[in-house]
C-alpha cells in the first residue's frame, strides 16, 4: 500500500516559560512513528491535552517538530497543502461571519486554479439548502459543515479533520457521516480526531491512541472490538483515564 502520511520519531516540544534557574518545556509529542496508507480510514484518539491537535497541525505544515522527520505523500506537509493533495476541517476560525455559505464557497474556489464545481461542494457538504444563510447566523454545526466544504474544493486527497462534528447534533452528526463514506468510496484517505468514540467504532478500520504525547496503541479496529466490549471500555483501560463521551 502506499503511503499517506509518515512520521519517524516526531517529538515536539513547547516553551511554557522558565524558573529562576532554567527554562520550562511542555512535551507535547514524544516520539511518535506511524504510517498511513493510501485510502485508509484512521480515528485519533486522545483526551485533552493528549497531543492530537499538535499532530494534526504538524501533519498540515502548520508547525514543525522539534525533531523527527514527516512527510506528506512524500513531500513535506507544506508542499503536500500548496499542491491541494489535503484538505482539512478544523475546529474553529477561518470565517468572515458577514458572508454568505455561497459566497464564502466561491471566494474561496477563487484561490484555486481548477476546483470543484460550487454546486457540487455545496451538495457533498449538505449545504444547498442554506447556501444564502449568512456565516454570523450558522449554529456550531453548519459552520462545521462549511469548513468541510471548504476542504473539498481542491479535490484532496487526504483528508484531516480535527473534530469535525463539534456543535453537531445526532442527526447532522449521522448526515456528515455518511458523506464521509461517500469520500472514503471515492478513495480519500481520512484521518479525524473525534471524542466521539461511536463515531470511530462505526466509521474508522484503525485507531491511534495518544496520551500525554505518547502514541500507546495503533491497532485496527476490529481487534480492538474483539478485545473489548467497546471503543469506550479499550480507551479508559489503555488509557487508564476517564471515558470520553461516547454519544452518537
Amino acid at each position: 500500500m502506499d503511503t499517506a502520511i509518515s512520521l519517524l520519531r516526531v517529538s515536539k516540544c513547547f516553551r511554557a516559560g522558565k524558573t529562576r534557574h532554567k527554562k520550562q518545556q511542555t512535551q507535547a509529542l514524544d516520539n511518535v512513528t506511524l504510517k498511513i496508507g493510501r485510502g485508509e480510514i484512521v480515528a485519533l484518539l486522545g483526551a485533552n491535552g493528549a497531543g492530537k491537535s499538535t499532530l494534526i497541525d504538524i501533519m498540515l505544515g502548520l508547525t514543525t517538530p522539534t525533531s523527527g522527520q514527516v512527510e506528506v505523500f512524500g513531500v513535506s506537509p507544506r508542499e503536500a497543502v500548496l499542491d491541494t493533495k489535503v484538505g482539512a476541517v478544523l475546529q474553529n476560525g477561518g470565517l468572515l461571519p458577514d458572508l454568505k455559505i455561497q459566497d464564502t464557497i466561491e471566494l474561496i474556489a477563487s484561490t484555486y486554479s481548477n476546483p470543484l464545481p460550487v454546486e457540487e461542494v455545496l451538495s457533498r457538504a449538505n449545504l444547498s439548502e442554506i447556501r444564502k444563510r449568512k456565516v454570523q447566523a450558522c449554529s456550531g454545526g453548519e459552520q462545521q459543515r462549511l469548513r468541510f466544504a471548504l476542504a473539498l474544493l481542491g479535490s484532496p486527497e487526504l483528508l484531516i479533520l480535527d473534530e469535525p462534528t463539534a456543535g453537531m447534533d445526532p442527526t447532522a452528526r449521522r448526515h456528515f457521516w455518511e458523506q464521509m463514506q461517500r469520500e472514503a468510496e471515492r478513495g480519500a484517505t481520512i484521518l479525524f480526531a473525534t471524542h466521539y468514540l461511536r463515531e470511530a467504532e462505526q466509521f474508522a478500520h484503525r485507531a491511534l491512541l495518544l496520551n500525554h504525547g505518547e502514541l500507546v496503541a495503533d491497532t485496527p479496529v476490529a481487534a480492538l472490538l474483539r478485545e473489548y466490549s467497546s471503543l469506550d471500555q479499550a480507551f479508559s483501560t489503555l488509557m487508564k483515564e476517564p471515558s470520553c463521551d461516547s454519544s452518537f
